[in-house]
């Protein structure tokens, strides 16, 4: 027995050699960078919008981190919004009435010059072929899964937060 008269027995700290390769590739992130990212999210309904927000958190991956959250009940004030501000990651609700997610961002991606890379919330998973014909980066169907929502934000954030990139 030890000195202080604990035996751990046979409990050894685990190394990157003892580790499954995911799980050291995982460890090691993705080059200690952080994507610090600015969101718009785009749906007339709040629920939808607090649901959105709670599934992506402050921190939807180890290397992505939600700074700022812009939330707009209109299509007006997307239009205005992506116009006047600096966003990484834009989330629109496709489901919104009167004027849908989908549609408007087909008219973001062809409107606005280097437009950020958008995530559509459709209303069921047979609506891909909507989220193809809108030109968006990803979707999302309803019911939200917090773990698919939080996993397209941080795939999105990635590249669309890579000059907004910091080492820690």
């Amino acid at each position: 027995m030890p000195q202080g008269g604990i035996d751990t027995g046979s409990i050894v700290s685990m190394t990157d050699s003892h580790a499954t390769p995911d799980a050291s590739r995982t460890d090691q992130g993705s080059s200690g960078a952080v994507h610090r990212l600015s969101v718009l999210l785009y749906s007339n309904d709040i629920a939808t919008r607090d649901a959105v927000r709670l599934a992506v958190g402050r921190r939807p991956a180890r290397d992505v981190e939600v700074t700022t959250w812009l939330e707009c009940a209109t299509a007006a004030a997307v239009i205005e919004a992506v116009e006047t501000g600096d966003f990484d990651l834009i989330i629109l609700d496709g489901e919104t009435s009167p004027a849908g997610g989908l549609g408007l961002c087909r008219q973001l991606k062809n409107e606005i010059f280097s437009c950020p890379p958008v995530l559509v919330l459709t209303g069921r998973p047979q609506d891909g072929w909507l989220a193809a014909w809108s030109q968006a980066d990803l979707a999302v169907p309803h019911p939200l899964d917090p773990f698919a929502v939080a996993g397209a934000v941080a795939e999105l954030g990635r590249t669309a937060g890579a000059s907004n990139a910091t080492r820690v």
